[in-house]
């Protein structure tokens, strides 16, 4: 095809209309898609998330081949394979001669690093096109973030909303507010059975995918057995259609709650299909905007789940790509204790961590609350090093992509930014978990106690945390009240948290 274009299709990027297939021409160019071990392990990714990502890259490799395309597919197990990107593409420079390499835009700053030097590497000019895929073009984030000294994802939303015109009645949100979070803080009753989501069972793509896995990558943590993401984008509509139909309706609800036993509740399980681009983000949220006005879902649910897509997705990849690469250094609270080994999956007395990991290890999952006000909590309270804590999040989950994952850990979780996307840190002590979840039944640990054998840590930590930054906390109006809670205490109190705290901390060390 010497004098076509060279288009490369990264394994995130399995979209029939992305940017990087636009004006493709079948009779010259050729799709580059790349399978490299540097992409398994630059973190220890979870084995399920790798099997996801290159079964994909393989259906949509066939797909593209069954509409006449020729595609350059190199795979994990090739014998030739340099297992880099730049390796690759200059291998099949060598073996098609184009005139151009047309890539899309990644979602990770150093993947962009490295893209930004093929040219230069393989003489070849290269073009690199906005990823279209997002609702908010870069330039536009850009343009909405310039001169601002903080970036609350509340008044994107806004913007969002009516730039798109989703739930909206002319210039007016539908319902009469932008946002029904406050409606949505509901714990799971018990004996409330969600509906499961659907399982998609392996075919014989992805069998021969997780075999060749499991012999990579069988001592990264995580769980193979079960495998049943949606990898072809006729799967991921049928796990849409799904969640709109069985468990959109009670969604909004229960959306923050937790229980043990339940790991997905009324969640839509799409995060993966919308990351690796196997789902429309456009077509999930006007399938639950339709569903409510059909009356099929309460509005308080359509827009929670259209806010998660339309507001949070689109605003934390405007974050990551606006404050890169100098955001992925950002410590502002100085923590830098090591990663605790529960995180692994070594055995924990807390009951809330020991669900959360143990689901994380057998699904590559775990929802919003769980990832925020457990593993993250818990990382915030202790004072875990950034680093250490963004890199588990990337390794463990299958929908984690940096773009997604270091925003929602620094900013969110762990207030490693300092306040530029959350007002303040969001810490909590053992009530709020007891309050939304059923961890603290039969746990070795009592919620309602601070000091003493039986003392919840996430208690005596979070007292040692608030005490600990008090002097930075003190000008934040929104952390006013634990400041007098803790002002008004006995210091024989404090003193008694606080030393419960090093000693669990020394021994977490240990």
């Amino acid at each position: 095809m010497k004098g076509g274009a060279l288009r490369v299709v990264l394994g995130d990027q399995c979209a029939r209309d992305i940017a990087a297939l636009r004006d493709l021409d079948p009779a010259r160019d050729t799709v580059l898609m790349m399978e490299v071990q540097e992409e398994c392990t630059y973190v220890p990714h979870h084995p399920q998330k790798i099997v996801l990502v290159l079964s994909a890259m393989r259906h949509f490799a066939r797909a593209l081949a069954a509409r006449g395309v020729r595609v350059d597919h190199v795979r994990l197990d090739d014998p030739a394979n340099t297992h880099g990107f730049r390796g690759e593409v200059l291998r099949a420079v060598a073996r098609h001669r184009p005139a151009r390499i047309v890539a899309t835009h990644p979602g990770e700053w150093r993947v962009l690093e490295d893209m930004r030097g093929w040219e230069a590497a393989s003489g070849v000019p290269v073009e690199i096109r906005e990823d279209a895929r997002f609702l908010c073009p870069l330039p536009r984030f850009r343009a909405w973030a310039e001169g601002r000294k903080s970036y609350r994802m509340e008044f994107f939303y806004r913007e969002m909303r009516r730039m798109t015109g989703l739930l909206m009645e002319g210039d007016a949100p539908a319902g009469g507010q932008w946002n029904f979070d406050a409606e949505n803080r509901s714990a799971l009753p018990e004996g409330m059975a969600p509906p499961p989501p659907p399982r998609f069972a392996p075919d014989g793509i992805t069998r021969e995918v997780m075999a060749l896995v499991a012999a990579r990558f069988g001592a990264h943590f995580g769980a193979l057995e079960g495998f049943a993401w949606p990898v072809t984008a006729r799967d991921a509509r049928a796990a849409l259609d799904a969640f709109i139909r069985d468990r959109l309706p009670r969604f909004g609800d229960y959306q923050d709650a937790m229980a043990a036993g339940q790991p997905t509740l009324f969640h839509s399980l799409v995060s993966t299909s919308l990351n690796i681009g196997l789902l429309d983000p456009m077509e999930a949220c006007r399938g639950a905007e339709q569903a409510w006005r059909d009356g099929h879902a309460p509005l308080n649910a359509a827009e929670g789940f259209i806010r998660q897509i339309l507001g949070w997705r689109e605003y934390v990849r405007g974050i990551y790509w606006h404050l890169m690469p100098g955001y992925a250094a950002e410590n502002a609270l100085g923590a830098g204790r090591p990663l605790p080994a529960f995180y692994w999956g070594a055995p924990t007395s807390m009951r809330c961590m020991a669900e959360a990991v143990a689901q994380t290890r057998d699904l590559a999952y775990a929802h919003h609350i769980q990832r925020l006000m457990v593993t993250g909590n818990f990382a915030l309270l202790a004072g875990i090093a950034p680093a250490e804590i963004n890199a588990w999040y990337l390794a463990v989950y299958a929908d984690a992509f940096e773009w997604v994952a270091l925003p929602n850990t620094h900013g969110m979780a762990i207030h490693a930014d300092g306040g530029l996307m959350a007002s303040k840190p969001y810490a909590a002590s053992a009530a709020y978990i007891n309050r939304m979840s059923d961890y603290c039944r039969g746990c070795a640990h009592d919620p309602k106690q601070a000091t003493g054998p039986r003392a919840c840590p996430f208690n005596f930590l979070y007292w040692d945390f608030i005490a600990r930054h008090a002097d930075r906390f003190a000008a934040n109006p929104r952390m006013a009240l634990p400041l007098r809670s803790l002002a008004r205490m006995d210091p024989r109190n404090v003193a008694a948290m606080r030393a419960e705290a090093g000693r669990f901390l020394a021994a977490l060390d240990g």
